[in-house]
């Protein structure tokens, strides 16, 4: 995505740009890519992994340990891999997005611990309504990511 603003206007509190904001405008994103012929059976879930992975990517995890995560099915590793390429930009704004969520709670007195997992839980709570990822049944390491179906997708 491009902004008018940069990752460091952001972490600096020169621009009020949250997670909720951030999710909208990937979601945007992520539907005016889509292609109109041959488009994915599930765009929802599709955005669910795509968005799962630039928070991943973002909390500093490695691509590698996503796509194990995931699991093997070669469509979707490809699709991710393809993704993974053009990531960086959303990666650093959602890294500033949470960090400077942190930071204005350690600044209001909050324990860098207490605001981790306050930024944590704000963060469940904006995509997907406090559930996490679940298990899909029989297959181990394996996820299915229940960040929210996002509803304009599915119209």
């Amino acid at each position: 995505m491009e902004w008018e603003f940069t990752p460091d206007d952001v972490v600096q509190g020169h621009v009020d740009y949250g997670l909720a904001e951030f999710r909208r405008d990937m979601l945007e994103e992520f539907r005016l890519n889509l292609p109109k012929e041959n488009a994915p059976a599930e765009p929802a879930l599709l955005f669910a992994i795509v968005y799962d992975m630039c928070y991943w990517l973002a909390t500093g995890r490695t691509f590698e340990e996503f796509e194990r995560e995931v699991g093997t099915e070669p469509y979707l590793n490809g699709f991710l891999r393809m993704v993974y390429r053009h990531s960086d930009a959303n990666v650093t704004m959602l890294g500033a997005i949470l960090q400077r969520a942190i930071m204005d709670l350690v600044e209001g007195g909050q324990p860098l611990e207490a605001a981790l997992e306050q930024v944590a839980v704000q963060h469940a709570q904006v995509c997907h309504g406090g559930s996490g990822m679940l298990e899909a049944a029989g297959a181990p390491k394996k996820v299915i990511w229940m960040n929210s179906a996002p509803a304009a997708l599915a119209s």
